[in-house]
């Protein structure tokens, strides 16, 4: 594992996400990062990671109040990096549903996050996942590389289509438990894992080296 050049990473604190966890992460591959839900630092860092532990509506809630939702559009809309990391990728498609209550999400992509249908939930501990060939997220990792996941939400597919030559198509890496569910997606300025790199050993700090690098 290479460490990266070092960029400056905010870690979004809305009460809602390992940020301790992510910082030690993001700091072992050689990220200088701060950990705030100050508007300002968060639109000028080089990257920004938004954590998410819990329920959908909860985080969204959470997020709302700390203003989380603008920063994640502004720095969308001017290409500037931004990293959704379980609940924290979650609440980045059009809606969550739980317990049959449902809450809107930033509805950056198409798509509802949905109950995990399998014997044991919830989903935690080690998995592996299916990327595709040509991914950045992933690259320099094994197939058979694990990574650490928890939740019993999950997005179940994947609805949005990119029929213009012209734009590259979102890259969707996806894992099994039970059924098969969206796992990473790669797209543009916007990346997001439903597993936790921060707490994923030595891939995770791969993976994290990766997004550091394209910053």
């Amino acid at each position: 594992m290479s460490k990266a050049v070092s960029k400056n990473v905010v870690v979004f604190d809305y009460g809602f996400g390992n940020v301790r966890s992510a910082e030690r992460a993001l700091a072992r591959v050689g990220a200088d990062v701060e950990i705030t839900r100050d508007y300002d630092k968060a639109m000028a860092a080089d990257g920004l990671m938004v954590p998410g532990v819990g329920a959908f509506a909860a985080c969204m809630a959470g997020l709302t109040e700390a203003r989380g939702d603008w920063v994640v559009e502004r720095r969308l809309a001017g290409g500037r990096p931004v990293l959704g990391v379980c609940v924290g990728m979650q609440v980045l498609f059009s809606r969550g549903i739980e317990h049959g209550v449902e809450t809107e999400g930033l509805d950056e992509w198409p798509g509802t996050v949905g109950p995990l249908k399998a014997d044991v939930v919830p989903h935690m501990g080690w998995n592996t996942v299916e990327a595709p060939a040509d991914s950045q997220l992933f690259a320099g990792l094994d197939r058979d590389a694990r990574y650490y996941f928890v939740h019993s939400y999950a997005v179940h597919g994947w609805e949005l289509e990119i029929t213009n030559p012209r734009i590259r198509a979102p890259k969707v890496t996806w894992s099994t438990h039970g059924e098969r569910f969206v796992a990473a997606v790669e797209n543009g300025p916007l990346w997001a894992t439903q597993f936790h790199p921060e707490k994923s050993g030595d891939a995770g700090a791969q993976l994290l080296t990766n997004w550091i690098e394209t910053l």
